[in-house]
Order: C-alpha cells, then structure tokens, then sequence
C-alpha cells in the first residue's frame, strides 16, 4: 500500500460524516427545485453514461451535496468537490490514487447551465438563480444566516434569530429582559489594571424584535476607554426603524449617546472599532463613579423607541 493509503481508506469509508454547505447546494434542496426537470431532460443524453442522471454526476462522494464549479478529478475521473479536496489531503476517496490539480471542465459546463436554488431556501429564500447569480445572491441573501453575537469569546454558532436566542440563553447564560428602558450598572474593582474587558451580554426584548447592549473597555490609540452600544437581531434595513439613548451621569454631570442600533449583520468588532456608541473615558469614567476612584461603579441608562 502506497503511503498514506490508509488514510484515504478512511475517507472512503467515512465519508458521508463530511457536510459542506459553504460551496454545495444540499441535495434536501435540490429535491425541491427545478434542478430535477433540468436533469431529467438530460437522462438518455448520449453525451452521459447509461443509465445516469445529472443528481447522480454532480454529487459529491464524499459530503453528499451536489458539486459546483471548481470540481475536480482524479487521473481515473473520479470527481469531488472543492472543500472535500482539501479534507482528504488530495488523496482520491474513491481509487485513492493522488487527485493533483485536475479540473472536470465538463462537468462544470453541466452545473453552470442550470437554475439552482439558493442554498438558504431551508431559512425560507425562494429564489432560483443561474449558478453565478447564485453566488452573488447569497452574498446578501436576507435569509442567511446570523452569527452568534455574544462578544465574550470567539463564538462560531449561527442560525436564525429564534435558534440564536435558544443559544445565547442555554450556552451564553446571557441576561434577557423585557422592555424598552433599563438601567444597568458596570462596576469593576482596580479599572487601571484592566486593559481590555468585556462584560455580559444583555438582551432586550421589545417592540416583538431583541437588542444586543455591549459594554467593554479598550482602548483608541493609547486612550482607555469605556464603550456601550446596542445592536438589533437582524438585518440593517429593520435596525433603521429604531432609535435608542444610552446616558451615563453623576457629581452633577451627564453624557447622552443617541444613534441607531447596528444590525448584528456588523460584527462586535467593526461596530466598536467604528466607535459607533457612547464612549467614556476612563478618567471621566471614574469620575461618574464618584468615591475614591479606585473602583469602576458606571450606571448606564437606557431607552429603545420605534420611529414611525
């Protein structure tokens, strides 16, 4: 046996644990699509092997789902898709000859000349598309999914918001709340020693939608500060509907924040690096701590409104 064959007899052998949604449309989508009309005028082609169809051809081996271009071949014409390629280490699943750089150019012809449905339609998205269309569309498809939005740590779940808030409650342990108006107190114990910190995520739920309030410490330039905004679960357009306020007082002064929730289509990180929110300076934020400033004691008010 050749080095590494094992190895590809492994793959073979496990091959249907593999999914790649993010280069193939799944065959659960396929069978609700016009893509069964396109393949069943192709059955009897006599440019296709006997009785074949195209489902059959533009499978992949390996995770199941149906290939798009690149597609590529082993020496023997056994096919793959792009992702698999790189997961059995270019080592063909099915003869476990080296795969190299081969591409199927027929049959990418094939899956380029027919209407495919977008990859979102289990998220509800209808639309069908000639496969470059395709590609572009699910780029801003309003269907896609949402990441998780939780900020305290590198969180790769995604889902539709009803899945996130099952998520962001059981595995976050995240504070949810009902209403529009909240007041929330930040306090932190020796705040010069605290570079960078983000605290719990809380979730408002009003107006029938939720919102995302962030509060953390980093820093602009060589500046520590102390940051809060908010952010809608779900698209832009709908974040626009709203309007909040979040205000931070005391020893007889007051700072207001007021703007537009960002969609959590923004990441965490490219809200606060726009510093899109109320931003406090650690100084001043001592200050409306109030006692010996050796302790962050920060209450942040807060309104959410509809604007019609």
């Amino acid at each position: 046996m050749s080095p590494g064959g094992r190895f590809c007899e492994d793959v073979a052998e496990s091959r249907m644990a593999f999914a790649d949604t993010d280069v193939a449309t799944s065959t659960a989508d396929l069978r609700a699509s016009p893509f069964r009309k396109a393949a069943a005028g192709l059955i009897g082609n006599p440019g296709l092997p006997p009785n074949s169809n195209v489902h059959d051809l533009l499978e992949c081996p390996v995770c199941m789902n149906l290939m798009c271009p690149p597609i590529h071949q082993c020496p023997n014409g056994h096919t793959l898709c792009s992702s698999c390629k790189v997961r059995v280490h270019n080592c063909c699943p099915t003869c476990r000859n080296e795969l190299g750089n081969i591409r199927c150019l027929a049959l990418e012809k094939v899956a380029e000349s027919l209407d495919l449905p977008c990859r979102y339609q289990i998220y509800g998205c209808q639309d069908i598309f000639p496969y470059y269309s395709k590609l572009k569309h699910e780029k801003i498809c309003n269907y896609r999914p949402y990441s998780c939005p939780y900020a305290g740590a590198e969180c790769s779940v995604t889902g539709d918001i009803q899945f996130l808030m099952m998520h962001l409650k059981n595995d976050h342990k995240v504070d949810l709340h009902d209403g529009s108006t909240f007041n929330h107190r930040y306090v932190k114990s020796n705040p010069q020693e605290v570079e960078n910190a983000t605290w719990m995520l809380t979730i408002f739920n009003c107006f029938g939608r939720q919102f995302c309030l962030h509060f953390e410490a980093f820093h602009i330039g060589t500046a520590p500060v102390y940051m809060s905004f908010l952010r809608f679960m779900g698209d832009d357009d709908e974040a626009k509907q709203f309007t909040y306020s979040l205000e931070v007082s005391g020893s007889g002064r007051k700072l207001l924040w007021q703007g537009i929730p960002r969609s959590i289509r923004d990441s965490h990180r490219n809200v606060r690096d726009s510093q899109d929110g109320l931003i406090i300076q650690r100084n001043l934020a001592l200050f409306f701590s109030g006692g010996n400033r050796q302790e962050l004691k920060l209450k942040v008010a807060g309104r959410i409104w509809k604007e019609h």
